[in-house]
C-alpha cells in the first residue's frame, strides 16, 4: 500500500471522529502554545532589560558604593556612603587619566512632589551638568541643569516626560513651580520620553541642591564616567579603580569600598539570569507537551480496540505488519502536527497579547517555533509507536472474532 494511500486513509479516519480528534489535539495545542508564549515572554523580558542597559551608552562606567569585595567589579551595597562629591570632582579635574572623557555625579532618593493639588511620591535625582549626555537623555523642551545651577544651589528642575501629563495635564510645565518636599522648584525643561529605558517619572535637580537642601547628605549614589572609546573600557576601569583606591587610602583592590560596572558586565549578568528564567519557563511548558503526548497514546490505544475487526480483516487479506504500523504512526503524527500548527498560531497570538499588555517588546523566536513543531512530530512518533505495535501484533483470527 502506497504511503499516499495510507495518508489519505488516515485523514479519512481522523475526519470520521472529529470530536475525538479535536480532544486528542487539544493537549498538543496547549503544550505548543505554552512553550512559544512562555519562551517569548522570557525573551521579551530579557530584551526589555537589555534595551534599558544599552540606553546607558556603550562607553559608560558606573561607579557605586559597595562592601563585598570582588576586585573592582563587586556586589554593590545600596545605601553605601563611600562615594562623595569630592571623588567625582577630583576625577573630573585630574590630569592622570588618558582614557576618560566626561564625569557626572548623582544622588537619588524619593520625595513627595506636588503641583496644584496633584501629588505623588517620585524619584528625585540630584545631578551634575554632564549627567544627561552620559545617560543618553535628550531634552524635549526647555533647558538642562547647568554647572551654574549647582554652584548657586538653585532650586530648579527638569522633569521626565511622563510627569508632563500626570502632574500638569495639558499645561505647559516650563516656568511653572512644583513643590518638592514642601520647597518650591521652578521647572526648566522636560526630558524626552525614554519608554522602557526608565526615567520618565523622575525629577532632576542640581546635585548640590539635592544634597544640601533636600536630603542633607554629602555622599553619592553613583558616579558616571565615559571612556573616550569603547576599546579603552578595560583600561579606563583600571585607571578609575586605582585612582579611587588611592583617594580612599585602600591598598588592595580586594578591599575596595566601591564597585565599577560597565554595560558589558551588567548585560552578562542579566543574560545569565533571564536565560535561566526563560529555560525554566520553557521546561514548565514542555511538561504539558508530554501530557498531550500521553493523551494521544491513550486515544490511539482506544482506536486500536475499536478497529480490531478492521485490523483483522486487513491482516487476513495480506496486509503486512509494516503497513499496519505505518498507518497508525501516520495518524498519530497527523494529530500532533495538526495540533502543533494550531498551537503555533495560538502561541504567537497569546505572545503578542501578553507583550502588548505588559509593554514589552514582541520577540517571536523562530527557533522556538521550529523546536516546538519538531518536538510535536517526535511526540507523535514516540507515543504513537506503542499503539501501532500493538495493532500490528494482533492475530487475524482473534481480531476477526472480536466483538
Amino acid at each position: 500500500m502506497r504511503i499516499v494511500e495510507l495518508i489519505e486513509e488516515s485523514i479519512s479516519v481522523l475526519k470520521s471522529n472529529r470530536m475525538r480528534t479535536a480532544l486528542s489535539m487539544l493537549g498538543i495545542v496547549i503544550g505548543i502554545g505554552s512553550v512559544i508564549a512562555l519562551i517569548t515572554l522570557g525573551q521579551a523580558s530579557q530584551q526589555s532589560v537589555k534595551q534599558r542597559i544599552q540606553s546607558l551608552g556603550s562607553n559608560l562606567l558606573i561607579i557605586r558604593p559597595g562592601s563585598e569585595s570582588r576586585g573592582f567589579i563587586r556586589d554593590s551595597s545600596s545605601g553605601g556612603t563611600t562615594l562623595t562629591s569630592e571623588d567625582a570632582i577630583s576625577m573630573s579635574q585630574s590630569l592622570r587619566f588618558s582614557t576618560i572623557d566626561k564625569v557626572a555625579a548623582e544622588y537619588s532618593g524619593r520625595a513627595q512632589v506636588s503641583y496644584e493639588g496633584v501629588n505623588d511620591n517620585l524619584t528625585i535625582a540630584g545631578i551634575t551638568e554632564n549627567y544627561f549626555g552620559l545617560r543618553n537623555i535628550e531634552m524635549d523642551t526647555g533647558s538642562e541643569i547647568t554647572e551654574q545651577d549647582n554652584l548657586l544651589v538653585n532650586k530648579v528642575a527638569v522633569i521626565g516626560f511622563g510627569l508632563k501629563e500626570s502632574l500638569f495635564s495639558n499645561q505647559d510645565p516650563i516656568g511653572k513651580s512644583i513643590r518638592v518636599k514642601g520647597t518650591t522648584y521652578r521647572v526648566l525643561g522636560i526630558a524626552k520620553e525614554k519608554g522602557s529605558s526608565g526615567g520618565d517619572d523622575t525629577v532632576y535637580i542640581p546635585l548640590k541642591t539635592a544634597q544640601k537642601s533636600l536630603f542633607g547628605v554629602n555622599h553619592l549614589s553613583s558616579i558616571y564616567v565615559s571612556a573616550k572609546d569603547e576599546s579603552l573600557m578595560d583600561e579606563a576601569k583600571n585607571q578609575v579603580g586605582y585612582f579611587l583606591l588611592e583617594r580612599h587610602n585602600i591598598e588592595s583592590p580586594d578591599k575596595a569600598d566601591f564597585s565599577i560596572l560597565s554595560q558589558e558586565d551588567i548585560l552578562e549578568t542579566v543574560s545569565q539570569v533571564t536565560g535561566t528564567f526563560t529555560t525554566l519557563l520553557a521546561g514548565i511548558a514542555a511538561i504539558s507537551l508530554i501530557v498531550g503526548g500521553i493523551g494521544i497514546m491513550n486515544i490511539m490505544l482506544v482506536t486500536v480496540t475499536e478497529r480490531t475487526r478492521e485490523i483483522g480483516i486487513r491482516k487476513a487479506l495480506g496486509a503486512k505488519r509494516k503497513t499496519i504500523i505505518t498507518q497508525f504512526l501516520i495518524e498519530a503524527i497527523l494529530l500532533t502536527v495538526s495540533g502543533g500548527g494550531v498551537g503555533v498560531a495560538v502561541g504567537i497570538a497569546v505572545s503578542i497579547i501578553l507583550t502588548k499588555a505588559l509593554s514589552l517588546p514582541t520577540v517571536i523566536s523562530l527557533p522556538s517555533i521550529v523546536l516546538a513543531f519538531s518536538v510535536s512530530t517526535i511526540i507523535g512518533l514516540v507515543f504513537g509507536w506503542y499503539p501501532a505495535q500493538k495493532a500490528s501484533k494482533l492475530q487475524p483470527i482473534e481480531a476477526l472474532r472480536y466483538e
